[in-house]
């Protein structure tokens, strides 16, 4: 049985990391304020699995691999960076959301928000910290990494999910055109922005 002051800790690590700004929180304030919260939450619960199954791996040896065969990184980097400038290019030239809901305009799938965590720089950070600092050792290794990821992304759901209802917060404000237009090239740079935690 876990202590208090070691689950205490889980819940802060959760917070601070989920509820800072990142890749994630970007794209989801974008697409809640274009999309609104349900459509948005097949981002979110992709987030999550993504996460989940990240952490897991990174518990039972991902990162030894990494260690191993550096170049294994880099391509990853390369990738990550490519579709995140994609995305980002995706947000910036995205219609007003009268427009985006009649068109071709989507929000990101449940997928891919969970094949992008493998990309994601911030999601590494905190799966090898999670689990490097709070990963318990007595157990089996794979239980353990299960109970932990899957506290970690119930603790994080309602800190991503803020993000989004930001978003549609701030869609309240944008009444014209322009306006939308301008919040969209700010949250597209701000999303490409992120390319820099990826490649340095």
């Amino acid at each position: 049985m876990m202590s208090a002051s070691w689950l205490f800790s889980v819940m802060l690590f959760a917070i601070s990391m989920s509820a800072t700004p990142g890749p994630n929180n970007v794209m989801l304030t974008a697409s809640g304020a274009l999309y609104g919260y349900r459509r948005t939450l097949p981002h979110i619960i992709g987030i999550m699995l993504g996460c989940l199954v990240l952490f897991m791996a990174i518990a039972l040896g991902l990162g030894l691999v990494f260690e191993r065969f550096p170049i294994v990184q880099q391509v990853l980097r390369v990738v990550g960076a490519l579709y995140l400038l994609f995305l980002a290019w995706k947000i910036a030239s995205a219609p007003p959301p009268a427009v985006a809901h009649d068109g071709d305009s989507r929000p990101l799938t449940l997928w891919q928000a969970a094949l992008f965590q493998f990309a994601n720089p911030k999601a590494w950070v905190m799966g090898l910290t999670l689990m490097a600092s709070f990963l318990p050792q007595h157990g089996p290794l794979w239980l353990n990494a299960f109970a932990l990821a899957v506290l970690m992304e119930l603790i994080a759901f309602p800190c991503i999910s803020f993000w989004a209802g930001f978003g549609i917060a701030i869609s309240r404000r944008l009444t014209t055109a322009r306006s939308w237009r301008i919040f969209n090239g700010v949250m597209g740079a701000m999303t490409a922005a992120c390319v820099g935690f990826i490649l340095y």
